[in-house]
């Protein structure tokens, strides 16, 4: 029997969780499809996904000999963009999306990691899900590659460290280098995997939180809207 399309979340490794996007997800009554790629589940087919959220995790997207699941990612992210299903790529995600669109992904400059002010773009003003959040808002950060925007895409935000923060491809598909879905749960999960130092404070976390909210709501509605 054919399951009905659902929102889907791909989580790479433990301690990388949905955090916040499980607790809106909670409270708004919808059910998420967790895929644990690091327990051996299967990514799904793309008719089984009406939203799909792809999540970080330490690993390269370029790294696809030693993770080879990464290639079948790419390839599910580019048939989500062609069928016009919402995507929300974070920070590994975002790195994917860009891969599977004919971005190059790449290492940067040096690690940015820890609490920072992300700036919007001009684009990124303008931009449904991240423009009511701007001109700049505290997000957090914890990677060390970066990417080449995809053709035809939209730039949405910088910071200082990286010029690509963000991109948004059509109207349905975003790319966030950054976390703005860390809730107190997750943060005490990274809280032991971090540099010393790089742990938000509380203040921070709920400052982040207060924007992950926005955001994340604004794509759970414009998921909930089917294209017509």
């Amino acid at each position: 029997m054919a399951r009905e399309p659902g929102f889907v979340v791909v989580q790479h490794q433990a301690g990388e969780g949905p955090g916040l996007i499980g607790v809106l997800a909670r409270q708004r009554g919808l059910p998420l499809d967790v895929r644990r790629l690091d327990r051996g589940e299967p990514l799904p087919d793309i008719d089984e996904i009406s939203a799909l959220v792809v999540l970080g995790g330490t690993m390269a997207a370029y790294d696809t000999l030693a993770h080879p699941h990464l290639l079948d990612e790419q390839h599910l992210l580019e048939s989500a963009v062609e069928g016009g299903i919402p995507i929300l790529g974070i920070c590994l995600g975002s790195q994917l999306l860009a891969a599977a669109l004919g971005g190059r992904v790449y290492p940067g400059p040096a690690p940015e990691i820890g609490c920072g002010d992300v700036k919007l773009t001009g684009d990124g003003s303008d931009d449904p899900l991240l423009g009511p959040a701007g001109p700049t808002f505290p997000a957090f950060h914890w990677h060390g590659d970066t990417f080449d925007l995809p053709p035809g895409a939209a730039h949405l935000a910088t910071t200082r460290a990286y010029a690509h923060q963000a991109f948004r491809v059509g109207d349905r598909a975003w790319g966030l280098q950054f976390h703005i879905e860390l809730d107190a749960g997750l943060a005490r999960d990274w809280a032991g995997l971090l540099p010393r130092n790089a742990a938000p404070s509380e203040k921070q976390r709920a400052a982040i939180e207060k924007t992950g909210r926005g955001v994340l709501n604004r794509f759970f509605e414009l998921a909930r809207r089917r294209k017509v």
